[in-house]
């Protein structure tokens, strides 16, 4: 069994159950599974075989999961890429990746348009239809670009027959998702039909889920955690999707009340601006059985604070894109640990190792290190990478965690941003918790920088909600509430922090402002 066969299976047991909902339009399980097949056939007919590489630049529409599926199918490698990337970004990606096809959307014709320059490799592009002039766009396009030009829709009406489904081992590549590069340039985890069919399956019976569910999906599909958690492991599931273009804390709310929606997934920004919505109530997430959050550390504070508002509970959960992404969550059958990341998952194991691989006494901090059958086969074109991040059977993820004696574990933060001041450990996550209970304090990030006299020293970016809070304000605060190597040299109050497409606030990119 992998996503595909699963998917037919569920269309032939249920073919009228909803499959998702986007824009006012439920499309079912029989519907989506026809549509996958025609365009898998319109996909072969353009000449895309069995281990070629499609690009998927799209957001939270149809046609991505069609694309994605139906790509799949056929046996090719689907690369999903972030639609607002850079052109430089963008072009990185599709040439390293060895893209044959990119199917894009349709806002991003100028950017096809420059395919020659950015895309040389590249032998068709198809553009989904989101507007009316669509058609006029493309006609405008180098006579060598239109050539290779196709509109999605015309493809799938064009097309009569169904394509079969090709043969695949668990170890043939589904999908390559490239890394953000947080430490060079981005790297493709290579994960296979098995990893993602496994994890989906995991996660999904770990979180109970069933065909009864409907999910929010309003993180960017395009990104692992959605594509696990709120794609394919509730299709698996015979649930439904319930597809938003974009997060709108008022149109989620809406959704939820209008879909009677079951499980909403975010980061932990998302909460945020949920919780900091004027008039929102407890009525607003009343259908609500489970509330996950993944992609980074959710503040305590928050999370108290989320749940006695909306009187739903929390499950925070981790991932990676290596591991397909979920190795670890809160059960949903035992005590919630406010803090954790939960226990492994089924089938995956985890565990806490000093730098020899050796692993340490519960309660020790150390390398979260994971194994089992989500874990990617490697680096796209990238032998040493691999062999650095998979030692032993085991996936190094470089991240800091403690694991207690009940075996819930904790992130403390990643291995790269700890910070040493004279020769303390300091991480992020523990000063950013103190600022995230300050009530008056909406975000917090901490970073550290070079300091001449204790080797690093501790600065904090903050977003407050009263004007009237001053740097020397919160300075005295972090006094009362910190160790003193803990305190930060410096805390400087913003209008908003940097964030990616999925909400996670970026570190990085305070450093690099700084250093410009």
């Amino acid at each position: 069994m992998n996503l595909v066969t699963s998917l037919q299976s569920q269309a032939e047991q249920q073919p009228n159950k909803i499959a998702y909902h986007f824009m006012g339009k439920d499309t079912s399980y029989g519907e989506l599974e026809h549509a996958v097949g025609k365009f898998a056939q319109a996909l072969t007919t353009l000449g895309v075989k069995k281990g070629d590489h499609v690009a998927l630049l799209l957001g939270n529409t149809p046609h991505f999961i069609v694309s994605l599926y139906a790509s799949m199918r056929i046996g090719a490698t689907v690369i999903p890429v972030n639609p607002i990337y850079t052109p430089s970004e963008i072009s990185y990606i599709v040439n390293n990746g060895d893209v044959k096809v990119v199917i894009a959307l349709d806002l991003l014709v100028p950017l096809v348009a420059e395919g020659e320059q950015l895309f040389p490799k590249v032998e068709h592009y198809i553009i989904c239809e989101t507007q009316d002039d669509v058609m006029e766009r493309v006609e405008l396009l180098p006579t060598v670009i239109h050539a290779k030009t196709s509109l999605f829709q015309t493809l799938l009406h064009a097309t009569h027959e169904v394509a079969p489904i090709t043969s695949v081992t668990i170890d043939d590549t589904a999908v390559i998702l490239y890394t953000s590069g947080t430490t060079g340039v981005p790297k493709g985890a290579m994960l296979t039909h098995g990893n993602l069919y496994s994890n989906a399956r995991d996660i999904g019976t770990y979180l109970q889920y069933t065909a009864n569910d409907k999910v929010i999906a309003t993180l960017p599909v395009f990104h692992v955690f959605a594509l696990t958690v709120v794609v394919n492991a509730p299709l698996i599931s015979g649930a439904t999707i319930i597809l938003v273009p974009k997060f709108s804390p008022k149109e989620v709310f809406h959704l939820v009340k209008e879909q009677q929606a079951t499980v909403f997934a975010g980061v932990p920004t998302m909460f945020n601006f949920l919780y900091q919505l004027p008039n929102s109530d407890v009525a607003d997430f009343a259908t609500i059985r489970l509330a996950i959050s993944g992609g980074a550390s959710m503040p305590v504070s928050l999370l108290h604070n989320f749940e006695n508002k909306f009187n739903v509970r929390i499950s925070e959960g981790y991932g990676l894109s290596e591991a397909s992404p979920v190795t670890c969550f809160n059960p949903l059958v035992r005590e919630r640990k406010a803090g954790s990341i939960g226990m492994s998952i089924n089938n995956v194991e985890n565990k806490v190792v000093n730098e020899y691989g050796e692993e340490v006494p519960v309660g020790e901090v150390g390398e979260l290190i994971v194994r089992g059958p989500n874990v990617m086969k490697g680096y796209y074109k990238m032998p040493e990478d691999s062999a650095f991040a998979l030692r032993d059977g085991w996936l190094y993820t470089g991240d800091l965690a403690r694991m207690d004696e009940e075996g819930y574990f904790y992130i403390v933060d990643r291995k790269k941003d700890m910070i040493i001041v004279g020769g303390y450990n300091v991480y992020p996550r523990e000063v950013e918790e103190v600022f995230y209970a300050h009530p008056e304090v909406i975000e917090a990030a901490v970073v550290g920088f070079p300091d001449p006299d204790f080797g690093e020293a501790v600065h904090a970016y903050v977003v407050v909600k009263d004007k009237a809070v001053t740097e020397e304000v919160l300075m005295a605060y972090c006094k009362e509430h910190l160790a003193k190597y803990r305190v930060p040299k410096e805390i400087e109050i913003i209008e908003e922090l940097p964030k990616n497409t999925t909400g996670k606030i970026l570190r990085r990119s305070l450093k690099e402002q700084r250093k410009s």
